[in-house]
């Protein structure tokens, strides 16, 4: 049951994830950046995403460190994940990458470690290098990032363990309906990146008259369809007030008109690479 920034989901290894997270995408280095995580943490957020190629995975850290002494949180109350590089692919790199990681973020483990793209010919290799990281207890969780159907299936053809999460670009133009469906028959949680199309549906009619209906902002609309629909949500924001802002989804319930509308808006459009088509 969601019902306040503390609810979870129970990913396939039992596994509780926050359902939803602070995503520091583009976020460099710095003040900014580390304040960005403590007003999450002060707000109630216990999900920090970040990955190697966003290069900031030092400040994230020192963000983590600073909102749980001053918090009076432990580690183990913070769920944090990050990502290997497609540079990166392959067994030994991938375990490379990762302990590198762990270094730069300051921490003893993560609790979920992803593949940021399926990158053709070598996202097996990284999956075996997650597998054994998972089963030494370095993450708690492992997965997938924008992968669809079919990179899920031929994963799975030689996978030992099943993705927990694959995070993909999820947003009401691109409800990638499908693939929500395929994860749910699998038992892989989905989790949307770019949930606000990087500020992309502020304007829209549909959305600015069901946020007037009930008081409240289109973020925060999309952000409660999103959870609704079951899928964790990890909305990037550095200014305290939008960071509370969107926290604040839990007074309020879309209805079953309201989500068929926002799924009518779907226009398959991306604002990211096409997972297909991306130029690694």
């Amino acid at each position: 049951m969601i019902t306040n920034i503390h609810s979870t989901t129970t990913l396939h290894n039992g596994i509780h994830m926050p359902m939803m997270g602070l995503g520091v995408f583009q976020v460099e280095e710095g003040r900014e950046l580390i304040e960005a995580v403590k007003s999450a943490v002060k707000h109630g957020y216990r999900s920090i995403d970040t990955a190697a190629v966003y290069a900031n995975e030092s400040g994230v850290g020192q963000g983590i460190r600073e909102a749980l002494e001053e918090g009076g949180l432990s580690r183990e109350e913070l769920f944090v994940t990050s990502k290997v590089w497609n540079a990166d692919l392959g067994y030994e790199e991938t375990l490379s990458a990762f302990y590198a990681s762990l270094e730069r973020l300051g921490l003893e483990y993560l609790d979920l470690y992803l593949i940021h793209w399926p990158v053709a010919g070598k996202y097996k290799d990284a999956w075996r290098a997650l597998e054994k990281l998972y089963r030494e207890g370095r993450v708690r969780a492992i997965g997938v990032s924008n992968f669809q159907i079919h990179h899920l299936e031929d994963l799975l053809a030689d996978a030992e363990v099943k993705p927990m999460i694959n995070q993909v670009e999820f947003h009401p133009y691109l409800t990638q309906k499908d693939l929500l469906r395929y994860t749910r028959e699998q038992g892989i949680q989905l989790e949307a990146w770019a949930p606000l199309m990087q500020g992309g549906l502020l304007d829209q009619p549909v959305l600015k008259e069901i946020a007037g209906s009930h008081g409240k902002t289109v973020p925060q609309v999309i952000l409660r369809w999103d959870l609704q629909h079951g899928v964790i949500t990890i909305p990037k924001s550095t200014k305290e007030h939008r960071i509370a802002e969107n926290a604040s989804v839990f007074d309020f319930e879309l209805s079953l008109e309201d989500m068929a509308r926002i799924d009518a808006l779907n226009q398959d459009l991306r604002v990211g690479p096409d997972p297909d088509n991306f130029d690694f």
